[in-house]
């Protein structure tokens, strides 16, 4: 999808509006960036905070949620070594949902995803991409987004966000069955339906 059709996407689901911007502002903020195949268009959180931005997500007619006990979203930060370009918009590549690591562990993902000379995405990147490819959140193929971690002193929070659809039970509340859900999962625990979305190395 291209750049443009990109934008008008963002401006379609209200990501100027939330924003406190006109369509021509956020329009402004991509002028210079590459038409490049395979590209996705990600929203800053500086520009928009993963907290309002999930909520322009959309599975079926549910807007998108972040989940009750998930009150310090805004501390999930980019893990050391993740390079985040510092622009409100900005492109991440070749983005993968990591079906073939479902059932793995959050602490065993990440370094394999390195390895492979990848990255994976932080929660901001993963709803960027949803906004744009809705169809990709399906039932049993949800994504873990392990570039973003809470850092607690001199450790890592054991908890990794991740999107996926909710069943309405619990503190999410019937009324929100079915809806995109930004949640979060152990960093040991393994699950059948969570693979880890990931992207070419960043070079910025």
């Amino acid at each position: 999808m291209s750049i443009t059709n990109q934008l008008n996407r963002l401006i379609e689901v209200g990501v100027a509006e939330l924003a406190g911007l006109n369509p021509a502002d956020l329009a402004a903020y991509a002028e210079d960036l590459p038409d490049e195949p395979g590209a996705v268009l990600a929203v800053h959180p500086a520009l928009l905070p993963a907290r309002q931005l999930a909520t322009l997500l959309r599975h079926g007619d549910k807007p998108g949620f972040v989940v009750a006990d998930m009150t310090d979203l805004e501390q999930f930060v980019p893990i050391t070594d993740i390079t985040v370009p510092n622009r409100p918009l900005y492109l991440v590549h070749d983005i993968n949902r990591g079906d073939d690591m479902r059932n793995w562990s959050p602490n065993e993902a990440l370094p394999a995803i390195l390895q492979l000379g990848r990255t994976p995405l932080t929660i901001s990147e993963g709803v960027s991409w949803l906004l744009q490819e809705p169809k990709l959140l399906e039932r049993n193929h949800c994504f873990m987004t392990i570039a973003s971690r809470r850092i607690n002193g001199k450790h890592l929070d054991t908890r990794t966000p991740a999107i996926w659809i909710s069943g309405g039970t619990g503190h999410d509340g019937t009324a929100n069955k079915g809806a995109p859900k930004v949640g979060w999962c152990w960093a040991g625990n393994r699950h059948t339906w969570l693979g880890f979305a990931s992207a070419r190395r960043r070079s910025d």
